[in-house]
């Protein structure tokens, strides 16, 4: 399958930003899809994650409660709903899909798109 990520920007903190991750090829609900993000000088790291139904989704510590994902299965497409941003959430965001069993680490993902930019201004 190959992704597309789209919607970043710069945004002040505080402030809202939709990322979103369409897919294109292979049926995307059979994928588990998940968010990372590399800030500059750091590691990637994972952000959320849903499974392939939808109905369940997971999110590091940092982004609880101000971070949403969701999927369209219709559109083909994963959104990423960030609110309330901060300046630690800037940073490269990455989709990524996952054909294989339920996992939340970068090698539990086969399929990555390109990065999108956010950028949070204090």
């Amino acid at each position: 399958v190959q992704l597309q990520a789209f919607g970043g920007g710069l945004v002040q903190a505080g402030g809202s930003l939709r990322l979103s991750c369409a897919a294109s090829g292979r049926t995307f609900s059979r994928y588990a899809v998940g968010w990372f993000r590399q800030a500059p000088g750091k590691e990637r790291e994972f952000v959320a994650a849903i499974n392939r139904s939808g109905y369940y989704t997971y999110y590091t510590d940092s982004v609880k409660g101000r971070f949403t994902i969701s999927r369209d299965t219709a559109k083909n497409t994963v959104h990423l709903q960030m609110n309330s941003l901060k300046p630690e959430d800037t940073a490269v965001y990455y989709c990524a899909a996952n054909g294989g069993p339920w996992g939340v680490r970068e090698t539990n993902f086969d399929s990555w798109g390109q990065g999108t930019q956010v950028t949070v201004s204090s």
